[in-house]
């Protein structure tokens, strides 16, 4: 067979402590032989909901990391660089400290990602380079859960109410009412196609809102429009609504919470996120989780 070239790839699970939980990645540690066409190549051939591929830094991060869907390139996601920068420090020769600071230069701007060890072992933390976006629903509460296969009532009353957030990638957040609305919710990608395909928000993340007693958030996210029909796992969905909820009242200046994903997918997924209010009024949003190794090989090219 002839070969073009060798591409060296690694394969993790992300916000995930366990093989064969959290969200699969595939990172490619030294992309400098590849063109971007074929990088959106390799993410469709791998198929996995994110390809992250490291290139040299070109201004003042540590390097540059290009992210890519089956179908298109995106400027931000959370498990491919929380996996990338658990990677990275994994694989480097010499470690001379339990932490370790990369900034990654991705198409938002500069992402700051701390690693540092514990006793569970790697954790990564990554700084969202933007601070959330709010815009209203693009839907009215019918038509919202219509999407969603649900009846207007599982959705959740009160604050919040459904609306658009970004910190990079703009998702739907819907609120439901319980466990059992969540789990039922299927996309109906008909009226997905006629109503959000083309909004500034089109990928949809139901969650339930978080309670007083310190249980994880539970959430799903669906993004055709990504070539993603359900996600296990989403970093960029999570640090959109921690900035949503840090900004619903005048809570304490830090606050935390945990979400549980993936889970109606076989694939449990714990990813922490954080705010803090900066002096200036505005809120930092940061987004963690573990990964685990899973595979190592060569593309062909």
């Amino acid at each position: 067979m002839h070969r073009g070239g060798e591409v060296a790839y690694h394969t993790l699970d992300v916000f995930t402590d366990r093989p064969f939980g959290g969200n699969p990645l595939a990172v490619v540690p030294d992309a400098r032989p590849l063109t971007p066409e074929q990088m959106q190549l390799i993410a469709a051939e791998v198929n996995l909901s994110e390809t992250a591929f490291v290139l040299p830094p070109r201004a003042g991060g540590t390097h540059q990391v290009r992210i890519f869907t089956p179908t298109r390139e995106l400027p931000f996601a959370g498990h491919p660089t929380i996996g990338t920068a658990l990677l990275l420090r994994e694989l480097e020769p010499a470690r001379t400290s339990a932490s370790r600071r990369f900034v990654f230069e991705e198409g938002v701007g500069e992402v700051s990602v701390m690693v540092r060890r514990d006793r569970g072992g790697a954790f990564a933390e990554l700084e969202a380079a933007d601070p959330a976006e709010i815009r209203p629903s693009p839907l009215e509460r019918e038509d919202l859960a219509a999407v969603l296969s649900l009846r207007s009532e599982d959705l959740a009353e009160g604050k919040p109410g459904p609306c658009a957030a970004s910190c990079g990638v703009p998702f739907l957040l819907v609120p439901v009412t319980d466990v059992a609305a969540l789990g039922r919710a299927r996309l109906d990608l008909t009226r997905w196609e006629a109503w959000l395909a083309g909004t500034w928000a089109p990928h949809l993340f139901p969650y339930v809102p978080p309670g007083h007693d310190g249980t994880p958030v539970r959430a799903r996210m669906f993004a055709p429009a990504l070539g993603i029909a359900e996600d296990p796992a989403t970093g960029g969905a999570v640090a959109a609504l921690g900035g949503l909820l840090a900004g619903l009242d005048a809570g304490p200046a830090a606050r935390r919470w945990t979400v549980l994903q993936g889970v109606e997918m076989g694939r449990s997924s714990m990813i922490h996120v954080r705010t803090e209010s900066r002096p200036d009024g505005s809120t930092a949003v940061f987004v963690g989780g573990r990964a685990v190794r899973m595979s190592r090989g060569e593309l062909w090219l």
